[in-house]
């Protein structure tokens, strides 16, 4: 007798779970907003990080160039 074959099922992840809630209780006009804002979110905290290491790199030049004259 031959075993059934082995199906495989990927258990969904949270984000597919959080999606699926998303899309019952939001319009899809919501979601895309929703969507657009994290994004924007993401990119004002890219821009803070490349703010911080522009910072620290020009202290760096300033204090290199103080401790060589």
């Amino acid at each position: 007798m031959q075993a059934a074959p082995v199906r495989a099922h990927t258990l969904p992840t949270v984000t597919h779970a959080l999606r699926a809630v998303e899309s019952l209780l939001l319009s899809g006009g919501q979601r895309t907003a929703r969507r657009n804002a994290w994004a924007a979110v993401l990119e004002d905290r890219r821009r803070a990080k490349d703010r911080v290491e522009a910072q620290h790199v020009l202290e760096a030049v300033a204090e290199h160039r103080s401790s060589a004259t």
